[in-house]
């Protein structure tokens, strides 16, 4: 097996998840079951908390509050994480983040079985909780590309897509169901169990330690991952159309007011889980992804029809044609996800990559962080549906304008692209 692009298969394969990385690597299936397992219960806790936020205190803006408190770790620990995972074991750090995350699932069950669960606990779980996903997540974008061959690195991105968005799926629409009629305690209940069975399967897979010519976390480090990121504006452009498609068109935080206001309670399961059930669908026939080269106009175009579809969804008054919007949007969200990840797997060298995981962290995490608080505050002034539709447009009209402004992103190549081309050649030259 080489590292050069593989010819696309034919027919029915072609639409069909490439399983290569999952037969030939096995601590990427491990790696694999333990992110379907922790994102399920994870899933639980993100309708839970904002469900219970409402409750206690009947605001938008309350519940909008989640993502300003998480944004400050966001931003603290997304660029330290990444110059951890480049000094220190993968491994390690995504074995104890893991074990914090239980511990937080943890102080959220006790809080909801008390006869009077307070508010502050919520606020101050939801900013640790960010602060640990905010180390974990470069040690995983960036261990990755060292457990699959290069050439599997689109198929993996797919397959790792897929997991998220089986968990997305059943997570919400369990939850809702598990909340209304069992009880909050059992939705963060469900989510501790993940995460102890999570850590059960990390550890059995190999030390994953720090590339020899990784430097050693500190501010110089970060800068010299910021520098590279700065000099490559094809990925600058990746990160900027996802930070605004997450900030202007995000409406998450406004989605137990829309199911009030559409009088169809029981739907608020189902909104949670359409975004995830269209990426999901994306993913089961995610083979055609093998075949596109220019990843940088899939990336733009993607995130233009994720703010059409969600300026779709807010003006519809049937709750049907809401949640067939938001599906579409997944769909649209999961097409732009699977681009960027190929676009950074494939040409960011080893030695860069926790430092520059960071920055991918704070780029699609920032954006739905902040965009809570956005949407909470427009849906407190302006109206819970205009909330939504005003930032799907807006969404749309600041990507095209980005799309205008960064032609590196929109000619970009994955065969005649030099960096590409240059991982490639080192990957070869390791397995020699």
């Amino acid at each position: 097996m080489t590292d050069d692009i593989p010819e696309p298969p034919s027919g029915l394969r072609a639409l069909l998840p490439d399983l290569a990385p999952w037969r030939a690597s096995r601590d990427f299936r491990r790696l694999w079951y333990s992110g379907l397992i922790s994102n399920f219960g994870s899933f639980l806790t993100f309708v839970a908390l904002p469900v219970q936020l409402k409750d206690l205190t009947g605001s938008a803006a309350a519940v909008g509050a989640i993502g300003a408190v998480e944004l400050i770790p966001l931003l603290v620990f997304g660029l330290y994480g990444g110059a951890l995972a480049d000094a220190w074991d993968k491994r390690k750090l995504i074995v104890w983040t893991e074990v914090g995350q239980g511990v937080l699932s943890a102080v959220l069950l006790l809080n909801a079985l008390l006869p009077e669960p307070a508010v502050w606990p919520l606020y101050v779980v939801a900013a640790l909780s960010s602060g640990l996903v905010s180390v974990q997540r470069p040690a995983l974008d960036s261990l990755w590309p060292r457990i699959v061959a290069h050439d599997h690195l689109p198929a993996a991105a797919s397959l790792n897509s897929f997991r998220w968005t089986v968990g997305g799926v059943a997570g919400p629409a369990l939850a809702g169901v598990v909340v209304a009629y069992a009880g909050l305690g059992w939705a963060y209940g469900a989510d501790l169990l993940t995460f102890l069975v999570s850590v059960a399967l990390v550890v059995r897979i190999a030390a994953a330690p720090a590339s020899h010519e990784a430097a050693r976390p500190s501010l110089r480090a970060i800068a010299e991952g910021a520098r590279y990121a700065w000099s490559r504006k094809e990925l600058l452009g990746t990160y900027a159309v996802d930070l605004a498609a997450m900030f202007l068109a995000m409406p998450l935080a406004v989605l137990p007011f829309l199911a009030d206001e559409l009088d169809a309670e029981w739907s608020l399961g189902l909104m949670y889980a359409s975004v995830p059930l269209g990426a999901l669908l994306v993913s089961l026939v995610s083979g055609w992804t093998g075949r596109i080269h220019r990843h940088g106009q899939m990336v733009v175009l993607a995130a233009a029809l994720w703010g059409l579809a969600i300026a779709a969804a807010g003006v519809m008054s049937n709750v049907w044609l809401v949640l067939l919007f938001l599906t579409v949007a997944g769909g649209c969200d999961m097409v732009s996800g699977i681009f960027r990840g190929i676009m950074w797997n494939q040409t960011i060298p080893d030695e860069l990559r926790g430092r520059l995981a960071g920055i991918e962290l704070l780029s699609y995490s920032v954006g739905p962080t902040v965009g809570q608080v956005r949407s909470g505050g427009f849906a407190a002034w302006w109206g819970v549906r205009a909330s939504v539709w005003s930032g799907g447009v807006l969404c749309a009209g600041a990507v095209g304008l980005l799309a205008l402004c960064l032609p590196k992103l929109m000619t970009y190549d994955a065969r005649t692209d030099e960096h590409a081309a240059r991982v490639r050649e080192q990957r070869a030259a390791a397995r020699v």
